[in-house]
């Protein structure tokens, strides 16, 4: 909604990121295509058996050498549709033709591991697992009907052993890849421990849903990936405990966590789909009607124009017809279909509520949502200790040839992505920093680029946490001036928004 974002969408970095986002909403129209997506089927998995080296490996890029990993992945990604039996019937001699070369290779490929640790004379009994052994026997657990190959079966044998004895000293991602392996192994005590060692690490946010505190931290490799750790840990709650108030809560992280994000790669979004198409109550056919109600003013969904699918609707109220009582708001929901025996435990709904409307700026008080921000002032003066910071509060008297030091404090409880944030300054002030550029600090990459009334800062990708920007500037006219406020806005979720107060500089001719 452009009307509820504070700078225009044309002024952002991102504008191709948008465009590739409104495309994306037109090509789900051609999902349900039928004959366009058979034939796509086809003409993908001919793709695919191309990229399929004769030793039955997968290249990452044609011409390259064979990829493990990869392979695995493909492989794994069969058995998901294989779980979810959404094998398609005019294929499967095609898949089972990619399967029949893939398995053997990855267990020569397990067998050369084991190998180099015979060949190293390395201690069997210490820990020896690695991600990509943990990695294969869970794509292993989707295809009990194929045997191990017989050169193999120590090998795979010595691995299972070993997750079984050293599953706490791995990741969360890893943990839960060892616990379906066992628990499909009808190991089934080893696997519920795992489970319930998840379980008591998890946090259970009442908004946010059930998460991992782990995923904070992130990660470059690919078993430290947030989206696809949580899609994962639905797998395993789902399978092993079979607690649908879990999974339902390991769901509602997944999609809070779309709303100020985008999947950015397709094997996240394909981890999330299978996930949510896993067990735990079904959310896709259950439809609502929502009612909101605004002091005495009451608005129904029934009687709104809805966007197809999502169920978005937005209502204008004009200021005249704005009054006190509408500051509270109720919302209620239930079954468009209450004969319907589904029910659901949880289910995400989304809205906001914004009041559009004019003030002084050194009027304007603190406000914050999720988004915390504060901005402060500094007279920067040099003495025989080095430089001092003196802090300017409301009223102060500030002198022409004065150096200013602006500090803003951010704090944000949650990730988000293409964060906007604007600070503006007072007219009788310039800043020395003038040329745009990108810049990294404390972790974090953002570009920053100053403008006649305000320096603007872009977030590609915002951390949870709390991060502190400062910048110079110097006083040059005299008189009374409103220094405005800082604010910022998720450009995702334009309800995440928060600016800081507003104060008054009175700025002497003369020292």
């Amino acid at each position: 909604n452009e009307e509820l974002k504070s700078v225009l969408l044309q002024e952002t970095p991102w504008v191709l990121n948008a465009q590739n986002e409104q495309e994306q909403k037109k090509n789900i129209a051609l999902l349900f295509d039928m004959v366009k997506m058979s034939e796509q089927m086809a003409s993908t998995l001919d793709k695919l058996s191309d990229m399929q080296s004769s030793n039955g490996g997968f290249v990452w890029f044609k011409g390259g050498a064979d990829n493990r990993y990869i392979t695995q992945y493909i492989v794994t990604g069969i058995g998901h549709l294989k779980k979810l039996n959404a094998y398609p019937m005019a294929q499967q001699a095609h898949l089972k033709s990619i399967l029949d070369k893939a398995m053997p290779y990855l267990d020569k490929r397990l067998k050369e591991d084991y190998d180099q640790l015979i060949k190293n004379k390395a201690n069997l009994k210490n820990n020896q697992l690695s991600a990509i052994a943990i990695q294969y026997l869970y794509m292993r657990s989707f295809f009990p009907d194929y045997a191990v190959d017989k050169s193999a079966n120590i090998a795979y044998s010595y691995y299972r052993e070993q997750a079984k004895k050293y599953w706490l000293s791995q990741g969360i991602y890893l943990q839960g890849m060892i616990a379906l392996v066992l628990n499909r192994a009808n190991d089934k005590q080893v696997a519920k421990a795992i489970v319930g060692s998840l379980q008591q690490n998890s946090i259970n946010n009442a908004e946010l849903g059930r998460y991992w505190k782990e995923f904070d931290r992130g990660g470059y490799w690919w078993y430290q990936a947030p989206i696809e750790s949580q899609a994962l840990m639905i797998e395993v709650f789902s399978e092993i405990k079979k607690d649908e108030t879990i999974v339902d809560e390991l769901k509602t992280w997944l999609l809070k966590n779309k709303q100020t994000n985008s999947w950015e790669s397709t094997k996240a979004t394909a981890e999330a789909v299978y996930a949510i198409l896993l067990q735990g109550s079904d959310w896709l056919p259950v439809e609502r009607n929502v009612s909101i109600q605004l002091g005495n003013t009451i608005l129904k969904s029934q009687d709104q124009k809805l966007e197809a699918g999502s169920g978005y609707f937005k209502t204008r109220i004009d200021g005249d017809k704005v009054n006190p009582e509408m500051g509270n708001i109720k919302m209620t929901t239930s079954s468009a279909n209450p004969s319907s025996n589904k029910t659901t435990n949880i289910q995400s709904s989304w809205g906001a509520a914004y009041w559009q409307y004019f003030e002084n700026l050194d009027k304007i008080t603190f406000a914050e949502t999720p988004l915390r921000l504060s901005k402060k002032l500094f007279i920067e003066r040099n003495t025989d200790r080095g430089a001092v910071l003196t802090p300017v509060n409301d009223g102060d008297q500030l002198h022409i040839g004065d150096k200013i030091k602006v500090r803003i404090e951010l704090r944000a409880d949650r990730d988000m992505e293409y964060v906007h944030m604007k600070d503006m300054r007072a007219s009788c002030m310039e800043p020395t920093n003038v040329i745009s550029q990108y810049k990294y600090q404390d972790g974090l990459g953002y570009y920053e680029t100053t403008k006649d009334v305000s320096t603007n800062f872009f977030f590609s990708y915002l951390r949870k946490g709390t991060y502190v920007f400062e910048y110079p500037m110097f006083v040059t006219h005299a008189g009374n001036f409103s220094n405005g406020i800082t604010s910022i806005q998720c450009m995702y979720a334009p309800e995440f928004t928060a600016h800081s107060e507003g104060v008054r500089v009175n700025v002497l001719a003369n020292p």
